[in-house]
């Protein structure tokens, strides 16, 4: 199995209140993984640990098949909260602004444009574009640097179904092109038609972790969660599809869409 990046055991804690706790993730190279939870839950703590804005109290994370380092940066994209963009400059302007710090060609920045599709923007400021064109234009500055890993915290956030759609099948896209996706999300349903495997985090332990199925990813749930509670925002049993059968799920769906909507429920 090639895992283009493993946690194990990570911890981060502020002021004393452990944010994650024994964290330990596994991203296969060239595929998307879904990190799912409420708000608070740890997503965007992990993902900055990842990034190097972070750094862990235990724990290691391994990259590529080596102990991560700051030098593994240059492979990994990332847009965490606000894309950073300066919002009088246009679309190639802010490329322009990052690839001349990058010491990168001008030709990239066409390239990015064309993938995450902004090419027609001619001379419009950022400042006026929507939250879905500020999101693709904050995933292609990411993507300047072609990046194996491209890691991208709520990115849906704000927008509208058009948007949602459209920063959806770009994300799909990636993977094709040689890019595996990190994605955190507190919405179980756009996991759910992004991604090929799910982690479930809650008060900064990671509950489960498992690739999503075909039939899962059509929208008939998550099957396979024998019983998900929370107490303190911490799930105390784990999900284990391997005790079920998929023909339960097929007849009884509300068997297994009911924990689910409990933990969902729980995070409101």
């Amino acid at each position: 199995m090639d895992m283009i990046l493993k946690t194990t055991g990570l911890c981060k804690n502020f002021k004393g209140q452990m944010a994650v706790n024994n964290v330990s993730l596994n991203i296969r190279r060239n595929s998307v993984y879904g990190l799912l939870g409420p708000n608070g839950a740890g997503k965007s703590t992990t993902l900055k640990m990842i990034t190097g804005i972070l750094s862990p109290i235990s724990g290691s994370i391994e990259f590529d098949g080596h102990p991560w380092q700051r030098s593994d940066l240059t492979q990994i994209g990332a847009l965490i909260e606000t894309p950073p963009l300066y919002e009088n400059l246009t679309a190639y302007e802010n490329l322009k602004v990052r690839t001349t710090m990058l010491g990168l060609p001008d030709t990239r920045i066409d390239e990015v444009l064309h993938i995450v599709r902004l090419t027609g923007t001619g001379k419009k400021r950022a400042g006026q574009f929507s939250l879905g064109m500020k999101q693709r234009l904050g995933i292609a500055i990411a993507l300047l640097n072609n990046p194996q890993l491209l890691i991208l915290d709520e990115p849906t956030n704000g927008l509208d179904p058009v948007g949602i759609e459209e920063l959806r099948e770009l994300i799909r896209s990636f993977p094709a092109k040689g890019i595996t996706v990190i994605l955190s999300s507190h919405i179980l349903s756009e996991v759910q038609q992004i991604a090929d495997h799910v982690g479930i985090i809650a008060g900064g332990v990671l509950g489960y972790e498992n690739e999503l199925r075909t039939g899962e990813k059509s929208g008939t749930a998550i099957y396979g969660c024998s019983k998900m509670s929370s107490q303190g925002g911490v799930m105390n049993e784990l999900p284990k599809a391997e005790h079920l059968k998929f023909k339960r799920a097929i007849s009884n769906k509300l068997l297994f869409i009911a924990p689910f909507l409990t933990a969902l429920f729980a995070w409101s």
